[in-house]
């Protein structure tokens, strides 16, 4: 028998929230999912290819959520694929890095994000800077 918010089959049905990371490469992205997953840090770089996806079970507030995270690639041939993988998502993180002048000036083409109006935005966009 599940117990209470273990999401179980008599407990509330577990929520789950789509997250995804996008940005440019290098900027971050992975770094701040490992953090967050792992509560580490890796100082090598390793180029995400097409997307990570990866998965916490967090209790919150007497309840169990899942939260899927999804790693993008931030390298320019992977670009078309962002709007496929913001569908449906609860939360954009858009990562950026704050040394970069472009960034700055909000020409990062990172921004290739859907515009308000498009049916395939998510319901919050999250800007988050990395050195």
């Amino acid at each position: 028998m599940s117990g209470p918010g273990s999401g179980g089959e008599f407990g509330n049905p577990l929520r789950k929230f789509k997250l995804v990371f996008l940005g440019e490469q290098s900027v971050g992205k992975t770094s701040l999912i490992t953090r967050f997953m792992y509560d580490s840090f890796d100082n090598t770089y390793q180029a995400t290819i097409g997307i990570d996806f990866l998965s916490k079970t967090m209790y919150l507030e007497d309840r169990t959520i899942r939260l899927q995270l999804w790693d993008t690639a931030g390298q320019e041939r992977f670009r078309s694929l962002i709007p496929s993988y913001i569908r449906d998502s609860a939360v954009a993180v858009i990562v950026f890095d704050i040394t970069s002048s472009a960034a700055a000036l909000g020409h990062s083409r990172a921004g290739a994000v859907p515009q308000p109006h498009s049916q395939l935005h998510p319901r919050l966009h999250h800007c988050c800077g990395s050195l």
